[in-house]
């Protein structure tokens, strides 16, 4: 009697797809690295990494770019994460970067766009030929536009015309010295796809994403954390909301939503409900022009 087939669920579908991913990665690239920053969604992809490889270890370092504009509770999650797992953590440091003088601080003190030279200059020293990242499809209309294994030149830039065919799954990770790979393993994955997987491998995230009292102020229609980073102007109201982060990034252009959800079952309602991307909603680097997200990728932003 032939046995039924056996049918995987939306999840542990996505789990495999990442899982193979990864996994060629590791099998056709040199020197592989995996942008950890401790945000929800690199969690997910090193959970999943950590997963292909068990029970050996991570086969690969993490890298961080960090722009020392992070939210305290974000880098102290990130570290404890590191420790527990026996990780590799490389730093590309935008302040060092900064002191050096080889980058410039914008004058409104944001430091996003100066994370690409910081980024391709890890990747150089390093010498790394593919780095993974946690970038999904449905975060911004820019991402929809890469392939799995994204190729980026010997500037480290992409363009769009230039994608590698993928058919049937087979990626191509052929690259000359000095170009390199960025891929990304969630691809197909949702926001919600993401807070459900969290949910089913409990999987530990920071404080920061649920619900919790914060001191914030009105930004372009945002709600900013008051903090060393994001400096209320003169005569802005600063009052006390519950509110959550729906991602992590820089303080001084990352905003919280008014929320009263402080467990994943509430986050996960929420988002269902919701018509706004997380980018869309809280990210102020991404209300720069229509293009803001595929001019920084043309310039090697992950």
């Amino acid at each position: 009697m032939t046995k039924p087939a056996m049918v995987l669920s939306q999840l542990d579908a996505l789990e495999a797809e990442a899982i193979h991913i990864v996994r060629e990665v590791v099998a056709q690239m040199e020197r592989p690295a995996l942008l950890f920053s401790g945000g929800k969604d690199s969690l997910c992809l090193l959970h999943v990494a950590i997963k292909a490889f068990a029970p050996a270890r991570l086969p690969m370092p993490v890298v961080h770019i960090d722009t020392g504009q992070n939210f305290p509770e974000v880098i102290e999650f990130r570290d404890r994460i590191v420790q527990r797992y026996g990780l590799n953590l490389v730093v590309g440091s935008v302040q060092a970067a900064i002191d050096a003088g080889t980058v410039r601080e914008e004058p409104n003190g944001s430091r996003n766009r100066i994370q690409t030279p910081v980024l391709l200059d890890t990747i150089e020293s390093n010498r790394f030929d593919a780095c993974m990242g946690g970038a999904r499809r449905d975060e911004e209309k820019a991402r929809a536009k890469e392939r799995v294994f994204s190729f980026r030149d010997d500037f480290g830039q992409w363009d769009p015309r230039n994608q590698r065919p993928e058919l049937w799954s087979l990626y191509n990770g052929r690259v000359h010295p000095g170009e390199s790979i960025r891929v990304f393993p969630l691809s197909n994955w949702t926001e919600l796809d993401i807070w459900d997987y969290i949910r089913s491998r409990d999987v530990e995230v920071p404080s920061i994403y649920y619900a919790h009292d914060r001191e914030v102020f009105l930004r372009d229609g945002m709600w900013m954390a008051a903090n060393e980073f994001a400096v209320p102007p003169e005569g802005a109201d600063v009052v006390t909301k519950k509110v959550r982060y729906r991602t992590v990034g820089d303080a001084t252009l990352t905003a919280a939503v008014e929320s009263g959800a402080d467990s994943i079952d509430l986050i996960i309602e929420e988002i269902a409900a919701t018509r706004l991307t997380e980018r869309g909603a809280t990210r102020g680097d991404d209300r720069v022009s229509e293009a803001a997200m595929e001019d920084r990728k043309k310039e090697g932003y992950f």
